[in-house]
């Protein structure tokens, strides 16, 4: 009976070892696929491209709520064109014992398009913006049909920066608005372009 127990603790033990390196791997794979084909950083500035390590628990199901009717409005940008948004809801979650809650936006002029017409954004900063991230802020983009039953999975391991982050001046990326700038500590995803910290 004990050898047993012993065994069937090793198998426990090993088949979660198995799934935390199996999520580690996949993140790294991410992590390659997104600079080997980044738009932007090219050739040898490629290897100024930085991430924290990857961390399952920045891997979270939020609670979704819908928004309803909310106003297009402008977002301001980081050049002088700005850019219309409107909130197509929030997600709220828990981190670090920390309630968090952050918008989510749905762009005026990609729902024009049929190929992005689905697409929904997260711009967002928190405490590490401006030490170990980029000053104005990290991105996600999900799809609609991202969110399940009212839930939807957001992973910082994989926020990324926007183009302002390596060329400055040639794009009018959106700046997160109030509501979309954290006081936690989000030690994941992408850091700053040319720091390794």
């Amino acid at each position: 009976m004990r050898i047993f127990f012993v065994c069937i603790c090793i198998f426990l033990t090993n088949n979660l070892f198995a799934q935390n390196k199996s999520y580690k791997d996949s993140i790294e794979a991410y992590f390659n696929n997104y600079v080997k084909n980044h738009e932007v950083v090219k050739g040898k500035d490629k290897e100024l491209m930085s991430f924290f390590a990857p961390d399952e628990k920045y891997r979270i199901n939020c609670q979704f709520e819908k928004i309803t009717d909310a106003p297009w409005s402008p977002m301001e940008t980081s050049g002088l064109i700005k850019k219309i948004y409107r909130v197509y809801g929030k997600i709220e979650f828990t981190l670090n014992d920390t309630a968090v809650s952050l918008n989510i936006y749905q762009s005026q002029d990609l729902m024009a398009t049929q190929q992005y017409r689905d697409h929904l954004f997260i711009p967002f900063t928190d405490a590490t913006s401006g030490v170990e991230t980029y000053i104005s802020g990290r991105y996600f983009d999900f799809e609609i049909k991202d969110i399940k039953a009212n839930q939807l999975i957001v992973d910082f391991n994989k926020a990324y920066n926007p183009y302002c982050a390596y060329v400055s001046g040639k794009y009018n990326c959106p700046i997160p608005p109030a509501e979309n700038r954290l006081t936690v500590v989000i030690r994941a995803g992408e850091k700053s372009f040319g720091k390794n910290h």
